[in-house]
Formats: C-alpha cells, structure tokens, sequence
C-alpha cells in the first residue's frame, strides 16, 4: 500500500496540537484502504510546550514522526525539511492550526489518483475574519507579482497541497537559503488543479504572522522571482537624467534671455532632496539582490536539527537492550 505523509510546520502551536491530531487521524481513518498515513511535524523551535506534546503524540501513535529545529529557522525551512525526509509516495503540506481543512485531503487525492494531477492545492476565495487592510495589501502582491515575474501566481493560493513523489523531488533540487516555496511549487511546473475553499479562523492560539512578517515575505517572493525591480531602477535612473538634462537647457536659455540666475534655491533644494531620495531607494533595490547573493554564496544549512523522532526511538531501543543484558547478567 502508498504512504500518503503529511508535513506540519509548528511554531508555538502547543494548544492547537490536540485538535489536529484528532482531526488529522479522522481523515486517515477515511482514507485508510488507500493509503497509509504519516504525520511528520516540523518544530521550528518553539519556546512552548510544542515537542512535549509532539513527543507524546509520537509516544501513542508510530505515524506520528518529528523533527525539531535548534532555533526558529522559519516555516519556509520547515517545509523543506518535512520535503527532504518524507517518505511518502504523496506528500501535503497543511498548517497546524487547522486554517487548512484536513479533510480536504480526500478530494486532493482523488485529484491525483482519479484525475492524474501532479498537484492539487488549495486557495482562498474569501478571507473573513481577517483584517481588510492585512487582505487587501495580499490581493496587491498577488497582482503585483503575477506583473513582475516569470511564474503563475494564483491569487490566495496558499501552501496547503498534495503533490506526487515526482514533483518533491523536484522541489528539492531547488535548495536555494532564500526561499518563497509558492513560487518554488510554481517554477518547477507540474501538472496542478486548484480546489476553492472559504477562509477558516484558527482553531486556537495566535497567528504569528504580523504584518511587516508578510511584507518581508512578499519582498522575499518578489526578489526571489523577478529582476524587474533593477529594471525599474534603471529606467527611473534614465528618466532622472533626461530631466536633468532638460532642466539644464531650460536654465540656459532662461539665463540667457532673462537673466536671474539665481532665483530658484527652494525649488533647487526640494528637487536634490527628490533626486537624492530616488538614487538612496535604487541604492536599496541593488542592496537587496546584493545581500541575497551574499547568503546564497555562503551555503549556510538551510536549518539545524536538535532533536527528532529516529533519536527517541534510538534512546528507547537501547534501553530495552540494556534491560534485556541486566537481566541476563543476573542470570
């Protein structure tokens, strides 16, 4: 029989954990003659009671696997690392606080199997209970990236999705440190069908996405994906110099005609003040791409286990032998 794993990336999610697992383990038992199930959570090093209960989730039930970061690497590393020790011939990707329906698994997998996808994932059509403004500046970045880059964008696509083995593999050649896994699952291409599905609220705990979070994220996409900010740049920079050169003119023949030339100081201030303005933002925009490529050349890991699940089970066995060896000494 397949192995159907499920990646979920944890952060602080102590509370929620309960609830999923009991949710996650419905859903397995619906598919049960299909496939075989496999929960793998990702700690990204959380300062609550996350592992403990991942641990003893572990403890109760052998489908429940673990691997717990050294410090927060973020949920873009998670992924990964759920990515590279799946062993399942299909593998979803679905957050812990049930925002991301688990029973939604059935259809994605009648998606792959019935209907020969490679992916099937999931987006929002409606975003209640979440701030207007925290919605409107994600519908922007979803246009904004779908103009600047390469790659479809689908607007409130989330990472909620199933995919085939074949396709995570190739998500894993991608081992970039600066990641954006939606335009990742994007870039590799795939054969993906997308199921509509209305927001849901969490079921406990807090979110831990604040806004500027989103926005470095959506900086992240968009540098990650696109050069078309260092083409703005430089067209800003050619128009700049256009003006300037028009301006010059102007000045020259009003100088000659007129006279005066020196009236104009406070529109002369306001103007280096802009123009310095536009040459500190470019300025930024090369920085940008600049210190990406500086984290890229380094080849840091991507993130650094503490602990897992093949440790515990290691801990466990040994101790079973030396219990087992005690007690034929005794003999």
């Amino acid at each position: 029989m397949k192995r159907l794993t499920a990646i979920v990336p944890c952060f602080n999610e102590e509370e929620v954990l309960p609830l999923f697992y009991k949710e996650i383990m419905r859903v397995a038992k619906c598919m049960e003659k299909d496939v075989e199930f496999e929960v793998l959570f990702v700690n990204d090093g959380s300062k609550d009671g996350t592992l403990q209960v991942i641990k003893e989730l572990h403890e109760k039930d052998k489908r429940v696997r673990y691997f717990s970061f050294s410090r927060n690497f973020g949920k873009e590393a998670a992924m990964y690392c759920g990515l590279e020790h799946a062993t399942g011939d299909y593998v979803a990707i679905l957050d812990a606080d049930l925002q991301h329906p688990p029973e939604m698994l059935i259809e994605m997998y009648n998606g792959i199997v019935k209907e020969g996808f490679d992916c099937v994932a999931a987006r929002r059509v409606s975003r209640e209970g979440e701030p207007k403004i925290r919605s409107f500046f994600s519908r922007k970045f979803y246009h904004v990236l779908a103009k600047l880059s390469q790659i479809e964008v689908v607007e409130g696509e989330v990472d909620f999705r199933l995919m085939t083995r074949q396709m995570v593999d190739a998500v894993l050649q991608m081992s970039e440190r600066n990641r954006f896994t939606k335009g990742i699952l994007s870039w590799v291409g795939f054969k993906t069908k997308w199921i509509p599905y209305h927001n849901v609220e969490r079921a406990a705990g807090q979110t831990k996405w604040s806004f500027w979070k989103l926005l470095m994220y959506s900086m992240e996409g968009i540098i990650g994906f696109s050069t078309a900010p260092l083409a703005i740049s430089s067209i800003i920079g050619l128009i700049f110099c256009a003006l300037s050169f028009l301006a010059i003119v102007y000045i020259v023949i009003k100088t000659l005609i007129w006279g005066d030339p020196t009236s104009g100081w406070p529109s002369l201030a306001c103007m280096i003040l802009m123009v310095s303005g536009i040459q500190l933002f470019c300025m930024g925009i090369l920085g940008q791409y600049l210190g990406k490529t500086y984290i890229e050349v380094k080849h840091r890991p991507i993130y650094l286990v503490h602990v897992s699940d093949e440790d515990q089970d290691q801990k466990t066995e040994f101790k079973a032998t030396d219990t087992e060896q005690d007690g034929m000494d005794t003999k």
